[in-house]
């Protein structure tokens, strides 16, 4: 369910891309969007473990606690062995980066490592494990780059406004409303589809998770943890736009901001692990 779902969604993403160009005067200008954004992500996509490790300081280990559960979960299942760090940062939380299975990396702060039992560390580094077991890496930049190319069309509309884009045509490239459709909406509904797809990515990762380590009530246990340490005390100096890759959120996020949050409500996320039978 959770595979077709971001399907549709990436589909939809893809039609939002395809209607954008075509309010600029056909799909040129979204082909011209999409290379300029698949450029610019690129690079991040194949160096995003060098680039996120080196922003939280990481340090690689071989031995010890964290690096034991990740390479009996990776025997148990036969999953490539990816590389390890421990972050410094006291908050716990975790993430997994790395362009393939084969060139992968997972990482947890110290204080997930000092926070949680065996059982639970090892419920939380196999939703990792089921990050980049699904290529969730790779889906997650086709995902931005298509939303970065609508961005860049939107950004396009607006000069055209003010060097007499909505001059007065109306014709079948879309005329001056949709150029006022695609600069207000264009974006947003990009995001929208972005954040439901990064949420349907975390389900299907609790879900892999727990079949992963076998049981779900770990991951379930350890979740409720991290949410209320990461409430009490959030992760210092988080960039904002690597805050989807932990498993749960860094940022302080309450209100409104939350409905826009790239991470599933909390309550919901334990609810289906305590709900799931695996068989």
């Amino acid at each position: 369910m959770n595979i077709l779902r971001t399907a549709i969604l990436m589909s939809v993403m893809t039609l939002l891309l395809v209607w954008a160009g075509g309010m600029l005067g056909g799909q040129s200008g979204a082909l011209m969007a999409l290379i300029y954004a698949g450029v610019m992500n690129l690079g991040s996509y194949w160096f995003s473990h060098k680039i996120v490790i080196r922003m939280y300081r990481g340090r690689e280990v071989q031995h010890g606690a964290l690096f034991e559960v990740v390479k009996e979960l990776c025997q148990r299942n036969s999953l490539p062995m990816p590389k390890v760090y421990t972050l410094p940062q006291p908050t716990p939380n975790a993430f997994a980066t790395g362009r393939n299975p084969q060139h992968a990396v997972v990482a947890a702060t110290e204080g997930l490592v000092h926070m949680l039992s065996r059982d639970e560390l090892m419920g939380v580094m196999a939703h990792e494990l089921s990050h980049v077991r699904n290529r969730d890496i790779l889906i997650g930049s086709i995902a931005a780059t298509i939303a970065g190319a609508i961005g860049y069309l939107a950004h396009m509309a607006q000069w055209a406004a003010l060097f007499g884009g909505l001059g007065g045509r109306d014709d079948d490239e879309g005329g001056p409303f949709g150029l006022i459709l695609l600069m207000i909406f264009g974006p947003l509904a990009a995001m929208l589809v972005q954040m439901a797809i990064s949420r349907s990515r975390e389900y299907a990762a609790d879900r892999g998770g727990a079949q992963l380590c076998g049981n779900p009530h770990h991951l379930a246990s350890a979740l409720r943890k991290l949410e209320e340490a990461n409430q009490q005390r959030p992760m210092p100096r988080v960039n904002e736009a690597t805050a989807h890759m932990f498993i749960v959120n860094p940022l302080r996020r309450g209100g409104m901001a939350a409905l826009f949050s790239t991470h599933p409500p909390m309550a919901e996320r334990v609810q289906r692990l305590e709900n799931m039978t695996l068989g």
